[in-house]
């Protein structure tokens, strides 16, 4: 899909050293201006990615590798049912890297919201979170690792559709102990495939700008 403002890529299931690869070219040609901004929607096949901030407490536990990158927050697992988004957009002067997370965590409760999934801001912590009301444990359905470089920005989102959450159990997703990990469908109680979701984020991405 091309729009004035925004060229958005699905190329589906895709390796993620190659969606890396990918990203880096079309982050040179924003850069240069001879790409317009554009946004890649698309599944990994299972892979933990490791943040700047990582900590070895937090890989995981069976010794399963790990790829480590240049964006910012800690570990993170990707994987079949889940949308990964990574927006390669020129932020307006003066880059405020702050606001460019708000906006991909208004994005991403707003997505929640047509599935019927309160999502909300943890203070302290990016991402959307559906937060506890029967005194467990806040859960996380959508995180956010970025990089901005050269005003051009780099990795982005993921949101849990009907992914296998049990992945989250073999290492301390984003280094965070004390909540748990979620999905659309496990909020709502019915399959909610990649499929379904993937327009309705398409729809919302121009949050982003």
């Amino acid at each position: 899909m091309t729009s004035s403002v925004l060229t958005v890529l699905r190329p589906g299931l895709v390796d993620y050293l190659e969606a890396w690869e990918e990203q880096k070219r079309l982050h040179e040609g924003v850069v240069a201006g001879t790409q317009p901004d554009t946004v890649l929607l698309l599944e990994h096949p299972s892979v933990f990615t490791a943040g700047k901030r990582t900590e070895a407490a937090d890989r995981p536990f069976d010794g399963t590798p790990v790829v480590d990158v240049d964006r910012g927050g800690r570990i993170t697992w990707h994987g079949p049912g889940q949308i990964v988004g990574y927006p390669i957009l020129k932020l307006p002067d003066p880059v405020d890297v702050v606001a460019y997370v708000r906006r991909t965590e208004q994005l991403l409760i707003d997505v929640c919201a047509e599935f019927g999934v309160v999502a909300e801001r943890v203070e302290g912590r990016s991402g959307a979170w559906v937060r506890a009301t029967d005194g467990g444990l806040d859960r996380k359905i959508a995180q956010i690792g970025i990089r901005v470089s050269r005003g051009v920005t780099l990795h982005g989102f993921a949101l849990n559709c009907d992914c296998d959450l049990s992945n989250f159990n073999r290492f301390v997703p984003c280094g965070i102990r004390d909540a748990g990990v979620t999905s659309l469908s496990a909020e709502v109680g019915r399959p909610v495939p990649v499929t379904e979701v993937l327009p309705v984020v398409e729809r919302h991405l121009t949050t982003l700008l």
